[in-house]
């Protein structure tokens, strides 16, 4: 089946389903989870997280019209922001060959800190002498992820000018496979800190991952065919707008927060850390020493236009929310993956047709005047139009190119005047 469905979003809720759940054989549980009908309990919930009240729906939406890696994937986006799911199956129309991805690898780093060291860089020495003894003692932490080739595989240790004192800094390597990781990169560096202490001298601070997974890096190239028609002009501003996020952070922290707006909507449909994913792509985006763009536009001789991404990506598919969440379960089954590399290349591909998009409609008619049409519906709401009257009073703003929110309530105000007369 394709994942290139016109006028999906034209069909309800329902109808969608139903093209997904034929795609998946999806059981009739897992409609009524995806439909609400059961969900999430407050009692999962409370094995979670502490002093829980309740839950908090977030819309979970699909995009379309992908293909990563000659795969054709419907990907589940979880977002409040009306126009993102939109916009990257918008994009995704105009990479007709689908996305192409690599990845360097399922490493995560943890550091351990030492202080009050009186020989640094004798200690740094030390460090790399024990190796083979520091590596196994990291790997008895967790035989599971040992038995399935992962592990504690390097060291890099660095000493570091802190405003007192040079600390010595211990990172461990290790191969989380499709796990995330946080929780065995810290069990290894809260093991082995004891030794470090006995080998430097000093005294263990801290021994945490860290969210910089330089060696856990993807990377989403997509052509995208003819996108301005022959426009030499559009073509021009979108490559100009493009050059601003490159030379000016100002420009660039707004640029990368439209990337991250449908990574962050794959990463969390499916149960992963958002937060960490957003702190190394920032850290990412600044390791020149200047924030610039996460992405890189080159034209192309036949009018289309190559885009790459790169950028970490420490998803999994293994352990926390992935498991425990139903929903975040149901969307990796959706996306029909068996490997973090692979959700790790759909999620940076759909981060780079957000972009794609973004630049396309900032270098036309601008951002505000599409986004406020999808953001419609959720001001008709806010002004208390019944689910009755949604689309008239959509279909009246639309005619009417008014969207702002006292435009809509005037809208809303007079439907409910007129329905109270018949």
């Amino acid at each position: 089946m394709t994942s290139r469905i016109s006028g999906f979003y034209k069909k309800s809720p329902k109808e969608r389903l139903d093209i997904i759940s034929k795609h998946l054989n999806l059981s009739n549980e897992e409609e009524r989870l995806l439909l609400g009908e059961v969900g999430y309990s407050v009692n999962q919930a409370n094995q979670m997280v502490e002093n829980v009240i309740g839950v908090l729906p977030v819309p979970l939406g699909v995009a379309v019209n992908f293909k990563v890696n000659e795969k054709e994937v419907f990907i589940p986006m979880a977002t409040e922001e009306a126009s993102v799911i939109a916009a990257a199956s918008h994009a995704a129309k105009f990479c007709f060959d689908g996305f192409f991805t690599s990845y360097s690898g399922s490493m995560m780093r943890a550091q351990i800190q030492a202080i009050e060291v009186t020989d640094p860089y004798g200690a740094l020495s030390r460090i790399y002498e024990n190796k083979a003894l520091i590596l196994e003692q990291c790997n008895e932490q967790d035989p599971t992820l040992v038995s399935l080739g992962g592990g504690a595989k390097d060291l890099d240790v660095h000493v570091i000018e802190g405003a007192t004192e040079k600390m010595v800094v211990t990172h461990l390597i290790v191969d989380t496979k499709d796990a995330m990781g946080a929780n065995a990169v810290n069990s290894m560096a809260e093991a082995v800190a004891p030794l470090i202490e006995d080998i430097t001298g000093g005294k263990v601070v801290l021994r945490i991952l860290s969210n910089l997974a330089d060696q856990r890096i993807v990377r989403a190239r997509g052509v995208f065919e003819n996108p301005f028609s022959g426009d030499k002009e559009a073509m021009n501003k979108f490559i100009r707008a493009y050059e601003l996020a490159q030379a000016d952070p100002y420009r660039a922290a707004t640029h990368n927060k439209g990337i991250m707006n449908g990574i962050s909507a794959v990463v969390l449909a499916t149960g992963n850390d958002t937060r960490a994913v957003e702190a190394g792509a920032h850290a990412y985006a600044s390791i020149t020493g200047r924030y610039k763009s996460l992405t890189h536009w080159e034209v192309n001789e036949d009018n289309s236009i190559t885009g790459t991404i790169a950028l970490p990506m420490p998803v999994g598919l293994v352990g926390g929310a992935t498991q425990s969440n139903p929903v975040a379960k149901l969307a990796t089954k959706i996306l029909d993956v068996e490997t973090a590399e692979e959700l790790a290349g759909i999620v940076a591909s759909t981060g780079l047709a957000q972009n794609f998009a973004g630049l396309k409609a900032l270098a036309g008619e601008g951002i505000q005047k599409g986004h406020m049409k999808l953001h419609a519906r959720n001001m008709a709401m806010m002004a208390g139009a019944e689910d009755d009257e949604m689309d008239n009073v959509v279909e009246l703003a639309n005619r009417r190119g008014e969207f702002s929110y006292d435009k809509i309530k005037q809208i809303v105000l007079s439907l409910q005047k007129d329905k109270g007369r018949t």
